[in-house]
């Protein structure tokens, strides 16, 4: 009979014991500090506030203001502002992506240095970048206006135009970098073999290229759309009053409204999407895994 002490096994007793495990849990238990204080607390602290009353009782109400009425339009705004967002970036991030992997190593590297560069500029200094951009007299108007375009200058700011544009803008670089590192990994004979059979370049992409990339696409779509869920300077900036997000509803019941246990409902709530949207990408990214096995 395994001898146990104060009711734990043998095994995990002499796990213990062992002088490296016992240091690997000294090594390890700053980093759980780490997360316990700032992660795990500040969560558990606004969880608990968002199911408090006024009074310090427990109550669903802010939960129930949360989804019904003005808040409510939010979050859809918020929801379908995320999808146009993921949607476009999905688009454009393919098409970059599949063109610079099909160049040579250096020129590949010189043109992903561009892509990502900016992305390391503040998203405020490339927010006004944009709206100087995109005014009434910015650049693309005055190159429209230059090209006869009919209707130039167009309303492309303080509207949800204008903010698709932006956060498309901010949210590139991950899909470009997500697709290129899946579109370099596929294997460039399994195109020849189909064009050598007599397949026409749109069946090769229909029925091989893409069903290759299609776990990056949904993992870099879903990424987007979870990384413009959350977003706060540029729609603020260079949105209207109609295209308010969460995070915007959230900063003004806390600032204006020092109304911290409905922004609490609101940060869980888009928490929770934020959830339902990583499972999604691990799913994903299981099924994709799954297919390579399945493929090899």
């Amino acid at each position: 009979m395994a001898a146990t002490l104060a009711g734990v096994p043998a095994r995990p007793r002499r796990l213990l014991a062992s002088r490296r495990t016992r240091i690997g849990i000294l090594y390890a238990l700053p980093a759980v500090a780490y997360l316990l204080a700032l992660f795990v607390y500040p969560i558990f602290s606004t969880l608990l506030l968002s199911v408090q009353d006024l009074d310090g009782s427990l109550t669903l109400h802010w939960y129930a203001d949360a989804l019904t009425g003005v808040n409510l339009s939010v979050l859809f705004t918020t929801l379908r502002i995320a999808a146009e967002t993921a949607l476009f970036s999905l688009v454009i991030g393919f098409l970059l992506a599949n063109a610079i992997s099909r160049l040579r190593p250096l020129p590949a590297a010189l043109a992903m240095l561009i892509v990502v560069v900016p992305h390391f500029i503040s998203a405020l200094v490339r927010t006004y970048g944009w709206i100087i951009m995109l005014g009434d007299k910015g650049l693309v108007n005055q190159l429209l206006a230059g090209l006869g375009v009919p209707g130039a200058p167009y309303q492309l700011l303080y509207n949800e135009i204008g903010v698709v544009i932006g956060t498309t803008a901010m949210m590139l670089p991950y899909t470009v970098l997500l697709l290129y590192g899946v579109m370099r990994g596929v294997d460039r004979r399994l195109l020849a073999a189909a064009a050598s059979m007599g397949a026409g370049r749109l069946v090769i992409f229909r029925r091989v290229y893409l069903p290759l990339v299609a776990p990056g696409l949904a993992t870099a779509g879903l990424l987007s759309f979870i990384l413009a869920l959350g977003y706060y300077i540029t729609p603020a900036l260079m949105g209207g009053p109609n295209q308010t997000m969460i995070a915007s509803l959230i900063n003004q019941q806390v600032m204006k409204q020092n109304q911290w246990n409905g922004a609490a409902a609101e940060g869980v709530i888009l928490l929770l999407l934020t959830f339902a949207g990583l499972l999604l990408v691990k799913l994903v990214s299981s099924l994709g895994e799954a297919k390579k096995r399945s493929a090899s």
